[in-house]
């Protein structure tokens, strides 16, 4: 196992979305609905359906954090690095006991559907699901989520069929009728009513169970906030069309008593199918739901000490990456804790007070949120931004502790004694080995105290990753940006509009309205990023790709401009809006190069714009010479660049004809006496090198 080894991206939107829809549907719709009408009577499918939109605050900021830091260990990572390791403690530890305890849960209750047909232990068949479920986890996170696909899209297929015949058996019309035998709508009161929407919101909490893989989504900036919004659809639907049909199809003792209530109501309505097919479904379904749950559980739980180890608040051999791309150790480690939990606990019950755990940690969230969201850091760049702040934020909060409260006594004293657990446990084995500090800090500052500088160094490697499939953006936008260089004059800031508006016209077909808006004297902020080198960059929605002004000023060239007294060179970035974190990422590019060794000496002698060009690029990511010097290219004389084919990333980004140095856009063709300038990741120019014979 190899430290530097990192996680790969391999899920996709239905990955996340198999994920979420299948760490859902378990207890909640297979087991519980049973229980909640004893509370609530009729009414049961309205506290399913108000539990979906409760959920959406911790929804809604689980995914604008993730967006920001996808990183392994979703909760743990946000609350650590928003409020600091005590905090990311105890979320981390705590969440991973909170899904054992669930995932083992929904292992045992695979059995109650598995009983119908087979007489099997629920304990012991509980145990080998758990080491089959990790053994697959420990192939590839790809082998794991193909299974969840498998098992999502089944479950998800039965279900909408039950539905549909469930709601053509009880008359379409007539579903949303109150049944008498039922009592009153509210059985037990609107109190009772509250109760029940507490009970089932837990039924919701898996949905938030990506952001533990967040590091593993591709596009996670989409793909997190859509795949979770769609699973929540998905759920919410079934389990409030499902919870209804319940009601009409079932005697109100039945189902009050009844721990496969879904299996249940399909008899009523499908007893008239060959070799009771039709109930067999719907155990497949229950199966699929179950095993679903404890797959993603698995998944997910993992990468919480994973996370840690990371950051040596755990044994740092659990941060350990096996040769098939997983976190090993730590899924071993997972899988051992739940057969101990099967093999020592009660697990119904204590997933129950475990869920009230869960509940905290979404009110942590929303606070996490409004915390990063103070802070003013300029690198927190999340993806998706959740709505409506801080009134949703200050919503979920609350919705939390008060969901908690309405769980009672055990499972308030339960929350208790795993918090104090997990700070004993940071007291006495992470505090000693960690000096980090959360973006409260930042907060802190603007008070007059202090910040931790090294959390914005780290939320600027997270934008790097984020934004790594426009690894090469920075040359591109160098190859083609503007270089000019003024030896005498004076320049205020009205006179570098000017400058600016003429070559974005002739350039980049910029609006000039849009270069007086972002560098107007009230939002231009040019900050030093070497001794005399100023940037100032700026995003906005009204451009495709970012570009790049560079203005460079001789000794007897005067700047009128009182943020940038003795700047001999400007540089005017402007950025599209998405991704998030790109002007950061690109200024961070041009920051390196400017504070490298000899970067004056070689900028302040450059003599053309094609030499100013080739000091700003990076030199693993740049080749430049004569077209004929590049074997891959001789035999492409006269192509067009858009025909001529070039090693994996190579990309000719610059043409200098005739003393004339010009961006290579598709139609312009290659002639033999040009010479070329190549970019391209450094491994791919390396092969081209050696082509070479370089």
């Amino acid at each position: 196992m190899s430290e530097t080894k990192t996680l790969k991206k391999n899920l996709t939107l239905f990955d996340v979305y198999a994920m979420s829809t299948g760490a859902m549907f378990s207890s909640g719709l297979f087991l519980l609905p049973g229980i909640a009408a004893s509370y609530t009577g009729n009414s049961v499918y309205l506290a399913y359906l108000l539990a979906g939109f409760l959920i959406l605050p911790a929804m809604y900021c689980m995914a604008e954090l993730s967006t920001a830091m996808p990183k392994a260990g979703g909760t743990y990572y946000f609350l650590d690095r928003a409020m600091g390791p005590l905090m990311g403690t105890i979320g981390g530890l705590g969440s991973w006991v909170a899904v054992v305890f669930k995932s083992a849960f929904a292992l045992v209750g695979m059995g109650a559907y598995l009983g119908i047909y087979l007489d099997l232990p629920f304990t012991i068949t509980a145990i080998l699901l758990t080491l089959a479920f990790g053994a697959i986890n420990i192939f590839g996170a790809k082998e794991t989520t193909l299974l969840q696909r498998i098992l999502v899209t089944t479950l998800v297929v039965i279900l909408i069929g039950f539905c549909l015949f469930g709601l053509k058996s009880t008359g379409v019309g007539k579903a949303f009728v109150p049944e008498a035998d039922y009592g009153a709508f509210f059985k037990s009161g609107v109190i009772g009513f509250v109760s029940t929407i507490g009970l089932v919101f837990v039924s919701y909490a898996g949905l938030t169970k990506v952001a533990s893989v967040a590091e593993e989504v591709q596009n996670p900036d989409r793909n997190i906030p859509l795949g979770m919004t769609l699973s929540l659809i998905t759920a919410t639907i079934i389990y409030t069309i499902g919870t209804l049909i319940l009601i009409k199809l079932l005697e109100p003792q039945a189902l009050y008593d009844s721990l496969t209530p879904i299996a249940d109501a399909g008899r009523v309505f499908l007893n008239d199918w060959p070799f009771d097919i039709g109930v067999i479904l719907i155990v497949v379904a229950a199966i699929a739901a179950f095993a679903s749950t404890g797959n993603a559980g698995i998944m997910s739980a993992s990468r919480y000490p994973y996370a840690m180890a990371k950051d040596k608040l755990v044994p740092e051999k659990l941060s350990g990456i096996g040769k098939f791309g997983t976190p090993t150790l730590s899924i071993i480690a997972t899988v051992f804790a739940m057969i101990a939990v099967l093999a020592l606990f009660d697990v119904a019950s204590v997933a129950k007070l475990a869920s009230a755990f869960q509940l905290l940690l979404f009110g942590l969230v929303c606070i996490a949120v409004i915390v990063m969201r103070e802070s003013r850091i300029d690198s927190y760049k999340p993806g998706f931004k959740a709505p409506f702040y801080p009134w949703l934020q200050i919503t979920g909060i609350l919705i939390s502790f008060w969901l908690i409260i309405e769980m009672g006594i055990l499972a308030i004293a339960f929350t208790g004694m795993v918090t104090i657990g997990c700070a004993l446990w940071y007291q006495f084995y992470g505090a000693k080995r960690t000096v980090r500090r959360g973006a409260i800090f930042h907060i802190h500052e603007r008070l007059g105290q202090q910040r931790y500088e090294g959390l914005e160094r780290e939320l600027m490697t997270i934008i790097h990753d984020r934004t790594q499939a426009e690894n090469l953006s920075y040359e591109a936008v160098i190859a083609r940006s503007v270089m000019m260089d003024f030896r005498y004059g004076r320049y205020d800031l009205p006179a570098l509009h000017e400058i600016l508006i003429e070559q974005s016209d002739a350039r980049f077909d910029i609006d000039a309205e849009l270069i007086k808006t972002e560098f107007s004297d009230e939002r231009l902020k040019l900050s030093p990023i070497n001794q005399g080198v100023f940037i100032a960059y700026q995003n906005t929605p009204d451009i495709e790709q970012p570009e790049l002004f560079v203005l460079r000023f001789g000794p007897q060239a005067k700047l009128d401009l009182s943020q940038a007294k003795a700047a001999h060179t400007l540089m005017f970035l402007l950025t599209p809006d998405k991704p998030a974190g790109l002007d950061l990422r690109l200024a961070g590019h041009l920051a390196e190069v400017v504070q490298s060794d000899h970067f004056e000496t070689r900028w302040l002698s450059a003599k053309t714009d094609k030499e100013m060009n080739e000091v700003l690029m990076r030199d693993d990511h740049f080749l430049h010479g004569p077209v004929t010097s590049f074997p891959a290219l001789a035999g492409q004389i006269g192509k067009p660049i858009s025909e001529v084919e070039i090693a994996n990333s190579c990309l000719i980004a610059l043409i200098e004809r005739g003393g004339k140095v010009m961006a290579a856009t598709p139609d312009i063709r290659l002639l033999k006496g040009d010479e070329v300038a190549i970019i391209g990741e450094p491994e791919d120019l390396a092969g081209l090198q050696r082509k070479l014979g370089a």
